[in-house]
């Protein structure tokens, strides 16, 4: 794991493989940090230029002052330039999923494609939500945050080694940065973002997401022309670390039909 100073300060990432391949970047949740990666990057590391980062205030990132979505999306452009990637295929995971939205929005040259996991354009619900966490944030550590949220997030085959893994991830979470996230992903409203994409997208989503269910991803894929759904069984909230093989699959099969 390594940071780089950009015009958005400090970004934390984490980084493997290389070669001729369109690189992919890959942009976490609210309740994560970079580090949530670790199996796309050992697979993906294999055959392509892979990235992982921390939007600012989270894993290893500096924070910055009343954050956006558009500001996380402008930090991951600046740390992309950087380490000299002109264009990847963007890959974010609910907030991760908003954010590669807002990217494409700021700079569609810069992306090969998207892949939205487990998000959406906006949440019917979105508003109870933010204040729920951002209450929840302040009446107690984000350890019990985490725990208290845990089995919302994943679905029925999720192990105890993984609850235990996603609850001290989300601990070390800067509560600040944590309110910062809420308002970027539950009150965002995306949907002329979405309809105005037009690289190739794949969205994905647990079969049990119980936080941004598959409902939401299909009225994603009614709004973005250049799109495909797949769901993932056996997954919540988090199907790249649920079923990961899975989720990697399907990404795999979207790259080989774009054939980069």
């Amino acid at each position: 794991m390594a940071s780089i100073m950009t015009a958005s300060g400090r970004i934390g990432f984490e980084e493997a493989g290389g070669g001729p391949a369109t690189p992919i970047i890959f942009l976490h949740g609210v309740g994560s940090d970079k580090s949530v990666w670790q199996a796309q990057l050992a697979h993906f590391g294999k055959i392509r230029r892979s990235v992982a980062f921390d939007y600012p205030g989270y894993g290893e990132s500096e924070l910055l002052a009343d954050a956006t979505r558009d500001d996380f999306a402008k930090a991951i452009l600046a740390a992309m330039d950087r380490l000299d990637i002109a264009k990847a295929h963007v890959c974010g995971l609910s907030l991760g999923g908003v954010v590669a939205l807002a990217m494409h929005h700021a700079a569609p040259d810069r992306c090969s494609s998207l892949i939205i996991a487990d998000s959406f354009a906006v949440h019917p619900d979105g508003q109870a939500i933010h204040d729920r966490s951002v209450a929840a944030s302040r009446a107690m550590t984000m350890g019990e945050l985490a725990n208290a949220r845990a089995g919302l997030l994943l679905g029925s085959q999720a192990t105890p080694e993984l609850r235990g893994e996603i609850i001290a991830t989300m601990g070390r979470i800067n509560p600040a940065a944590y309110r910062l996230g809420a308002a970027a992903v539950w009150l965002a409203n995306q949907c002329d973002r979405a309809r105005a994409v037009d690289v190739p997208t794949l969205i994905l989503v647990g079969v049990e997401d119980m936080i941004t269910p598959p409902a939401l991803s299909q009225d994603l894929q009614a709004m973005i022309a250049q799109s495909q759904l797949v769901e993932i069984v056996g997954a919540g909230h988090l199907a790249n670390v649920e079923q990961s093989a899975r989720f990697n699959g399907a990404i795999e099969s979207f790259f080989a039909s774009l054939g980069n």
